[in-house]
């Protein structure tokens, strides 16, 4: 029997292979998860939360350490015995069957993947060594056979105790979302410390360029679209930094001041978000502004600010960091964000809008080619034509306008301007995809820029009519309830087809699309964008039109 015994000793170092695979992929997945979320552990404990049962402590791992725990509650404290034999082939069976495959973990269709940046590579040293520490022990506790579970009768042919072995690394498994939340706990003060050191460089940078103008952009919506349509209306004239696509983090900033800003940029050009009170200000404390705008306050994050008053606050404070002589360009249209500034003298406010304010767009109309519009500067009115669609849009390019004004940049100048402007990446980008044409509108859907892209879908003639979205998430409580509405729209848009994304978040949408009659036989349900795109490539034809709205993160998929 030295053959079997040799084979079993064999196949504990196959096994060991086995689990440290298996180990680093699930470590990859939810370090992947965490970096999602944005570093916040209350946000990664909510999904941990939510896929408790599917990810955290899937069946495959739970069971089968309750059974190994049982068993070593057996052979410690009862006569009852288990043989190598009957140990080692449950043990393989479970590792070829349950172990070998990492496919839930593996992630090989994601939408944003994992960057290993600095901060991924520190945090990856503190969860080595908190998940490390649980199967080691176990591994030298079984290798060393130290006899508290009364072992001796394979002592002389087996190098390890079995169960000890299995249990150490099929624990450390269960463990490893939890040295990831305690491991991004624990080194959080080395982060601030280094944080801290980049955000002193990019003051530095700034206090060294006193000629430089920053003007810096938030609101609920419309911040990135605007931030670029900005740029494009002052590089003609000025020499423009801006940040790109949706660096709107004090990192972000800081990298865009401490590596991309010269000495021969006259603008600066910044985006500023935020999901908590006071995020505002630790952006301005940065880089305080010139000329500060406000797109609108909306209910974007409304499950973390708690309510449209706090985020009016919040935003702001965008317009309380002004200086004597600072520039506040506001939205006309939103009764929040057209108070902002009344108490204060010292700095200019400019109000612009669609239906309000001192300069306004009007005769609006859409096609394919994009959008037309005048805009009433009081001694001139002058016609823009942009490829850009809907009404948001139109509003994000008064903002534009506004602030160019304030530079001297003459109307024909920003006409000429708006109309090379190309639309931003996954905002209500129109593209021809061979023979058919997709709206994407897929980056951070809102309640009101939601409805609007339903609303131009309905008005394209050249085809059939299809919409793939996932509904609005962090919208708080009043989550379900927009969801809804929005399935309204999605009903009296009278499209051909729905394809909803996520069975739980669909369900709204659904009750919204009911409540029009013959529009629920339309929709369709899938678990991921994956299967959305699938589907939808089976059903289009040539010259139909598809609007995708809204695409979430990875750690939305059902």
């Amino acid at each position: 029997m030295n053959w079997y015994f040799g084979f079993l000793n064999l196949f504990s170092i196959v096994f060991c292979a086995f689990l440290f695979r298996y180990h680093w992929y699930r470590t990859r997945f939810f370090i992947h998860t965490l970096q999602q979320v944005g570093y916040k552990n209350k946000e990664f404990w909510v999904w941990l939360r939510h896929n408790w049962d599917q990810k955290v402590i899937p069946i495959d791992l739970g069971i089968f350490n309750i059974f190994i725990f049982i068993a070593i509650i057996l052979e410690g404290w009862t006569s009852i015995k288990f043989t190598p034999s009957a140990t080692s082939l449950v043990f393989f069976v479970y590792a070829v069957f349950w172990l070998a495959s990492v496919k839930k973990y593996k992630q090989e269709k994601v939408k944003k993947p994992l960057v290993i940046t600095s901060r991924i590579k520190r945090l990856l040293v503190s969860v080595s060594i908190l998940g490390v520490i649980i199967p080691a022990f176990f591994a030298y506790v079984a290798f060393a056979k130290i006899d508290f579970l009364d072992t001796s009768y394979a002592e002389e042919f087996l190098w390890f105790d079995a169960i000890l072995l299995v249990f150490g690394w099929v624990f450390g498994a269960i463990l490893i979302p939890f040295n990831i939340f305690i491991a991004n706990w624990f080194t959080k003060p080395i982060e601030k410390n280094i944080q801290e050191g980049f955000k002193k460089q990019a003051r530095k940078k700034l206090a060294s360029m006193p000629h430089l103008k920053i003007i810096a952009i938030t609101g609920s919506y419309g911040k990135t679209s605007t931030k670029f349509m900005v740029r494009d209306l002052l590089k003609e004239r000025f020499s423009v930094c801006s940040t790109p696509g949706s660096y709107n983090t004090p990192m972000g900033i800081c990298k865009v001041i401490n590596n991309d800003l010269q000495s021969h940029h006259q603008i600066l050009i910044l985006e500023m978000g935020a999901r908590y009170a006071g995020n505002i200000q630790e952006l301005c404390n940065i880089a305080q502004p010139d000329i500060s705008i406000v797109t609108n306050v909306g209910v974007a994050h409304l499950e973390t600010f708690g309510s449209q008053d706090v985020i009016a606050r919040e935003k702001g404070t965008l317009v309380d960091n002004l200086p004597d002589g600072g520039i506040a360009v506001l939205n006309a249209d939103d009764e929040r964000v057209a108070k902002m500034g009344e108490n204060r003298n010292d700095i200019k406010r400019m109000l612009v809008g669609l239906k309000n304010g001192e300069t306004k767009a009007e005769n609006t109309a859409y096609s394919i080619e994009g959008s037309t519009f005048k805009v009433d500067f009081g001694n001139d009115k002058t016609v823009f034509k942009t490829k850009l669609l809907g009404a948001h849009n139109i509003q994000n390019m008064m903002f534009a306008i506004g602030t160019a004004l304030q530079f001297g940049i003459r109307p024909k100048t920003m006409a000429i301007g708006a109309k090379n402007i190309e639309p931003i990446e996954h905002r209500l980008e129109l593209k021809k995809a061979g023979e058919f044409y997709i709206i994407d509108d897929a980056f951070n859907s809102n309640p009101v820029g939601a409805k609007n892209a339903v609303e131009i879908l309905s008005q394209f003639n050249s085809g059939r009519k299809i919409i793939v979205t996932p509904g609005m998430v962090e919208l708080g409580e009043i989550e379900y309830e927009e969801n809804r509405r929005f399935g309204e729209a999605i009903g009296m848009g009278n499209l051909d087809k729905i394809i909803l994304v996520g069975e739980e978040r669909a369900k709204p949408i659904i009750e919204g699309i009911q409540s029009v009659q013959g529009q629920e036989e339309k929709v369709e349900v899938v678990r991921s964008l994956f299967e959305a795109n699938e589907l939808m490539r089976d059903f289009v034809q040539p010259g139909d039109v598809v609007l995708y709205e809204n695409d979430l993160p990875d750690v939305y998929n059902e």
